[in-house]
């Protein structure tokens, strides 16, 4: 039986975490000295990251004052260029944020190895952050995020919408209720990557596009030649600026698991299965294993991870016709009682067969709704309660995400030592906890 008092106290610890700040002492916050607006004032965003998914971003953030650009690519952050004329645009984020000093709050949509920089240097600045998953490139970067988000008592947020979405919270409920029993098992899965993956030689360099800052985009990775193979789009497939299927999938379809059994850091991690591997680049397919143990009545839990195709074995008395998680990507749940699954964003939560959803009734709500994850991210911005995948959840969720990444490029189980940061049992694998950053970046 699972203790509800206990999953209560789980929900509600991030925000007692980040409003310590205005409580200290027992003072009442006062907003003004902590940077925040009230609620009908605009914010002033800046964006670090302005093509691809950052257009999206700073889409959903609109309704505030778009005030500045960063992109180190010209050519791809155009439409959005276009799109805010007033916006004044920049290729390097570190003079923007040092120069223009209306700056309220700040959305990075970079690619991963430049997460934890642009984060840390608007943070240090008083800015409020919204940080695309996953939060970083590396297990001690998403640590130091998560202890200077504490220090310079700013709102933060990762951008796993799904975290905002009404099925994750009817997935937490439903597993706390007992609805299945005890949870045992976790498979969760995606069809990524839809990039490539598995090279076995650096690409080809070519002359650097005049509209292209190549140097910002490499940001603290090593020195190399430019390459379009790299940018704008496919270097989530290279060890050295992504994380591959997990960096792009697994704070999404792994966020629900987080969530519902408290999982903590695990104990061991193994790449059980894998194609592809090279040196460079992560592998084309992999499956991985992490095991945690007993957490509060919890019992041990098991969470494996498939990507690139490949798919966890159908349960018993599930027919082929049933539709697991939405199909090429999703999670499940097996517990004592029954099954549970759910989609890439925790939507389409149900239990399994689905004759079982026939006039099922979810339990009564434990956790507050989200008004959508951006703008949960603005009123927390605004000094409003804080975004609900704020860095005290987000930071050690990332984490157990990016222990996966480095499971893929050792064989054996790995062992975690959480609290001190270190896998106990393999060197080289240890020496991927913390990032090597070149000359003139640090964090």
């Amino acid at each position: 039986m699972i203790d509800r008092r206990v999953s209560r106290r789980f929900f509600i610890m991030s925000s007692t975490a980040s409003v310590v700040a205005g409580t200290a002492l027992g003072r009442p916050a006062s907003l003004s000295r902590l940077g925040y607006k009230s609620p009908n004032e605009k914010l002033n965003i800046a964006a670090i990251g302005a093509g691809g998914k950052g257009a999206a971003d700073i889409e959903g953030c609109k309704s505030e004052n778009i005030v500045a650009l960063c992109d180190a690519d010209w050519k791809n952050a155009a439409k959005t260029f276009a799109k805010y004329p007033d916006a004044r645009q920049y290729k390097d984020f570190r003079k923007m944020l040092d120069q223009q000093k209306d700056i309220d709050a700040v959305t990075i949509s970079t690619p991963d190895h430049t997460h934890a920089v642009a984060a840390m240097w608007a943070m240090e600045r008083g800015k409020h952050v919204y940080v695309q998953k996953p939060l970083t490139h590396s297990i001690w970067e998403a640590r130091k995020l998560t202890e200077a988000a504490r220090k310079y008592r700013v709102a933060t947020q990762m951008g796993n919408q799904g975290h905002s979405n009404e099925g994750a919270r009817q997935l937490c409920e439903m597993i706390w209720a007992g609805e299945i029993g005890n949870v045992k098992e976790v498979h969760a899965w995606t069809n990524r990557p839809l990039w490539p993956q598995g090279l076995k030689q650096a690409p080809a360099s070519e002359p650097v596009p005049e509209t292209f800052n190549w140097d910002v985009w490499l940001g603290p990775a090593s020195e190399r030649p430019y390459s379009p193979e790299y940018a704008p789009f496919k270097w989530r497939g290279f060890f050295d600026f992504g994380c591959g299927a997990l960096g792009d999938m697994a704070c999404h379809i792994l966020d629900p698991a987080n969530w519902a059994l408290q999982l903590g850091h695990p104990t061991s991690i193994e790449c059980t299965r894998q194609e592809g591997r090279t040196e460079l680049c992560f592998p084309n397919k992999s499956v991985i294993r992490f095991e945690f143990p007993a957490r509060g009545n919890m019992p041990p839990v098991s969470v494996t991870w498939y990507d690139g195709g490949e798919m966890p074995s159908r349960p018993e008395g599930i027919d082929a016709d049933t539709k697991l998680g939405d199909g090429s990507n999703g999670s499940l749940f097996i517990g004592e009682k029954g099954l549970i699954t759910t989609g890439t964003y925790g939507e389409r939560t149900r239990l399994l067969p689905d004759t079982r959803m026939k006039d099922y009734k979810f339990p009564e709500p434990l956790l507050s709704r989200s008004p959508g994850h951006y703008r949960d991210w603005i009123r927390a911005c605004k000094g409003g309660e804080p975004a609900c995948s704020n860095f005290e959840y987000a930071g050690p969720f990332s984490e157990l995400v990016l222990l996966g990444v480095i499971a893929q490029r050792f064989d054996g189980k790995l062992l975690w030592d959480g609290d001190r940061m270190k896998i106990t049992n393999h060197r080289e694998a240890d020496r991927q906890v913390k990032d090597s950053y070149r000359k003139g970046w640090k964090l």
